[in-house]
């Protein structure tokens, strides 16, 4: 009894690693209406961003839910110069503001910038009609579906599959597919730049965006990825992305979004 008390005690921990390891899944799909895409292009080293980041922030809080819009906040790195690197910036995400910028026939790509189904939307500075702009693109069956399955790989993971079904035969030409992951409740000190001295709160942070992935023909994206989670990201705050777009004219076909497996 006694000679089999480390083999007993190896067991035991085995198994109890394997619970603790245990995959978590889960799944999202999209419904019947469309929902839009809102993109937001910013920079913690742009001092005329943070009222922008503040009403993207205020969003839900006015019934204006993933739901109706699926919103992502990108941060630029072409501020960084300016004294302060943004955290969350990036180069892929400067680029996919010029790429939109050209697509619009736009001179210039600036900050604070929104895109509302690929196009640029400027807020009233008096009437705020952003609930009416959801309205009227809201109408009306969506001309794409997405579903996602998703399975937590450890802490370190989190893989993601799923297709984008563009049901419109005309829509499917030139139409593409992305996946985000995005964290809410951020916020940092700023100690340089233009925003110095102040504190800076973010939601919707784009930590990685995969894609596109090309419809095919039949109308289908088959979408995968391994999203690598940084242990300093907040599991309970992060969410996955999911939406179609066409890369001609940047019009958003469906847009899902969904806490991410825990």
């Amino acid at each position: 009894m006694i000679r089999n008390g480390p083999q007993l005690v190896a067991a035991i921990m085995m198994a109890l690693a394997a619970t603790s390891t245990q995959a978590a899944t889960c799944s999202a799909e999209s419904g019947a209406q469309r929902v839009a895409l809102l993109e937001l292009y910013t920079s913690e080293g742009c001092n005329s961003c943070p009222p922008t980041d503040r009403w993207v922030s205020e969003l839900p809080r006015r019934g204006i839910t993933p739901e109706r819009v699926v919103t992502l906040a990108f941060h630029v790195d072409y501020w960084n110069y300016l004294g302060w690197p943004d955290p969350f910036s990036s180069a892929q995400f400067s680029e996919r503001q010029r790429m939109a910028s050209l697509r619009n026939r736009a001179r210039v790509v600036y900050t604070p910038q929104l895109l509302l189904n690929g196009r640029d939307y400027r807020r009233g500075a008096v009437f705020d009609d952003f609930g009416e702009r959801l309205k009227a693109l809201g109408g009306g069956p969506a001309p794409a579906r997405i579903s996602l399955q998703m399975q937590t790989d450890g802490p370190a993971g989190l893989g993601v599959t799923g297709t984008a079904t563009v049901a419109d035969t005309a829509a499917r030409g030139g139409a593409q597919a992305y996946l985000a992951l995005y964290e809410n409740n951020l916020s940092n000190d700023v100690s340089a730049g233009e925003n110095r001295g102040k504190r800076l709160r973010h939601d919707f942070v784009v930590r990685e965006l995969a894609g596109p992935y090309p419809v095919n023909p039949g109308g289908e994206a088959r979408l995968q990825h391994r999203f690598s989670l940084d242990p300093r990201w907040k599991s309970g705050d992060l969410h996955v992305a999911a939406f179609v777009q066409s890369a001609r004219s940047g019009d958003v076909l469906q847009a899902l979004a969904s806490p991410a497996c825990r």
